[in-house]
């Protein structure tokens, strides 16, 4: 091994670091995953959860570009629930909850698996540069391994410190140390640093727990899955979750740790992710709020461990108990081990390309909480883009990007790269203008055929693909194609509160009213027939019945996207000299400099460069 020149070294194996590894082999690059622990591959530091809100819609994505989350997510669910069923489907987001000692154990048996990938347990230190390039890593036990591009996923690792009330010690995550050398060495060669925070619930004894004072929380009653593949199985049994309330009493007892919380007496200065606060920094933000909702998560089909969402804290650790024993349900509660924040170095992601290649070493990318986002969605979609395009690199292949029309990926990257972050950075669907366009259901339909273009998505998951892209573009022509005469369709209307018709018309244009669905439809003989006929699945008729009743918002949505993405075809060079338009604001040309947009569509999204900067930018770019 020592004397092996790899094509990728994979630094990290949790999510980042396992799709990046897999991405990179699977595209036959010879591939090396280097990781202090082989034992925490693809751990869930966290919530033992994938999906939600728009990250489900990521997940269903690097599953349709042939990365491996939606498999393992399927494969170790053990509930599935179908978020925001009641609004349009560009909100409907799936979420499994999974068991976290079988998600990491199917990751690593994955990996295994994988042609040209390699395992080495040891603590990376430092890299290998030679002149402008990274030509490999440095290990703590002072082995040099070469190859020729270097993908960093090392988490919250990087010099992380955690912090339980008054103490605090050196750690990548609890029971693990942290990593040391490679921010010192970034930082000389150039590159910005800055401290970030996360935090965890404690997790607890479930048998110490009575599930009748809560609120049941069950799986949906027709479970799907996450990937697209048919060699996965929607769940035939579900774990359910529970719900329970913090009260005024708990935060009164949670107040009294507040002079010992890091969060507030100034020993933790970074920011921690706005969106998924601590215990107590709601308690101080919300501080009209009586009570805050309690997500009670089982953490596998077995074991009787608890994650208790929605109690992150980092209070000293016999506050966090006396205040959990007065929640509802949480009276005789036993700790498994307590909730603890934890800071680490990120860099910010400015300083990347849309590749997620450094913009100061070439070959060495960054994926993952390295760049300042929070999420095993999100670090596992950076990871599966920063395999792909090291792969490439080596390989002498043209980059590979997603627009933001075309992906959350796409969104997730172009924000950090354009407007970088100062927190945490979580995805959401208002980040996503082109929502309807990047719905959960038709991932596959937009990316299968550039993961198969790429290698990764195999012939069987295009062939499958497409077969479903034609039986649903037949089913909405025989929607558009066929007549309903008002004897036929006027008791389903009125059952439907609908207005009736009074004279024949087209199945497309009735279908489109807000009030029907396809069940409704399908009381017609016709639709019923062809339905049986050609042995529909569910997959087909929710694509067919999406594609009628939006089809005016979706066309809608495709135009403005082909108006905005006129400008990634105008290209800025790269030596261009901002420093020259002097009619531009100084800030739009520091802000240019800096992060050196390929494209004016890239430019005009860059936080401080305004309209009339880019009108002046296009002007001495003699358009």
């Amino acid at each position: 091994m020592f004397n092996e020149v790899y094509d990728v070294i994979v630094v990290g194996a949790g999510h980042a670091g396992s799709e990046a590894a897999a991405a990179a082999a699977n595209m036959g690059s010879k591939t090396l995953l280097v990781t202090m622990n082989l034992q925490n591959i693809a751990q869930m530091s966290c919530n033992p959860a994938m999906g939600g809100i728009a990250k489900g819609q990521i997940v269903r994505e690097i599953d349709a570009l042939g990365g491996y989350s939606g498999l393992v997510s399927d494969t170790s669910a053990i509930q599935f629930k179908m978020l925001n069923k009641s609004k349009g489907p560009a909100m409907w987001s799936p979420r499994v909850q999974s068991d976290r000692m079988r998600f990491a154990e199917d990751w690593r048996l994955l990996l295994e698996r994988t042609p040209n990938l390699d395992f080495y347990q040891d603590m990376v230190g430092g890299l290998l540069i030679e002149g402008e390039r990274v030509v490999g890593v440095k290990t703590a036990l002072g082995v040099d391994i070469r190859s020729k591009a270097v993908v960093l996923t090392n988490g919250t690792f990087l010099n992380g410190l955690i912090h339980i009330g008054d103490k605090n010690f050196g750690g990548g995550r609890a029971g693990e140390k942290a990593a040391t050398g490679i921010t010192e060495q970034l930082v000389d060669l150039g590159f910005d640093a800055g401290r970030m925070k996360t935090g965890t619930p404690p997790r607890v004894d479930g048998r110490s727990l009575d599930y009748s004072k809560m609120v049941e929380q069950p799986g949906d009653a027709q479970p799907e899955k996450f990937s697209f593949l048919d060699i996965t199985k929607p769940l035939e049994k579900q774990r359910s979750c529970y719900m329970t309330y913090t009260s005024a009493l708990v935060h009164d007892l949670l107040r009294e740790g507040f002079d010992r919380s890091p969060m507030f007496n100034g020993r933790i200065k970074s920011l921690g992710p706005r969106y998924c606060p601590s215990i107590e920094d709601k308690i101080n933000r919300f501080a009209d709020k009586e009570r805050h909702q309690l997500f009670v998560e089982p953490e596998g089909w077995n074991t009787v461990e608890v994650y208790v969402n929605g109690f992150s804290t980092s209070l000293p650790e016999e506050v966090q108990f006396r205040a959990l024993r007065s929640v509802q349900g949480f009276e005789n509660v036993k700790f498994f081990r307590p909730g603890y924040a934890i800071e680490y170095d990120y860099f910010p992601p400015t300083q990347l390309w849309h590749t997620l290649e450094t913009k100061l070493v070439k070959g060495l990318f960054f994926a993952g909480q390295i760049n300042g986002t929070t999420g095993y969605e999100e670090a596992a979609s950076q990871g599966l883009m920063a395999g792909i395009n090291a792969s490439l690199k080596v390989q002498g292949k043209a980059p590979f990007t997603l627009q933001r029309d075309e992906a959350y990926i796409g969104v997730l990257i172009d924000d950090l790269i354009t407007k970088g972050t100062e927190e945490p950075y979580r995805m959401f669907t208002s980040r996503a203008e082109y929502r309807t366009l990047l719905r959960q259901d038709n991932a596959d339909l937009r990316l299968t055929p550039k993961g198969y273009a790429l290698g990764l998505a195999s012939e069987k998951r295009l062939r499958r693909m497409e077969e479903k892209q034609a039986s649903s573009k037949q089913f909405v022509s025989f929607f558009k194609n066929t007549s309903v005469r008002p004897e036929d369709i006027n008791p389903i209307l009125e059952s439907h509160n609908s207005a009736p018709v009074s004279q024949a018309g087209k199945l497309f244009k009735i279908f489109a009213r807000p009030n029907l669905d396809m069940k409704a439809m399908q009381q017609l003989e016709s639709v019923a027939a062809y339905i049986q006929d050609h042995q529909l699945d569910r997959e087909v008729i929710e694509q067919t019945e999406i594609q009628v009743k939006y089809s005016g918002y979706i066309a809608k949505e495709k135009n403005n996207a082909d108006k905005l993405n006129r400008l990634e075809y105008v290209k800025i060079p790269e030596d261009f000299d901002y420093a020259k338009i002097k009619s531009m604001s100084f800030e739009a040309r520091e802000k240019l400099k800096k992060v050196r947009p390929k494209t004016v569509s890239q430019a005009s999204r860059i936080s401080g460069v305004s309209p009339n900067d880019i009108s002046v930018l296009l002007v001495y770019m003699g358009r």
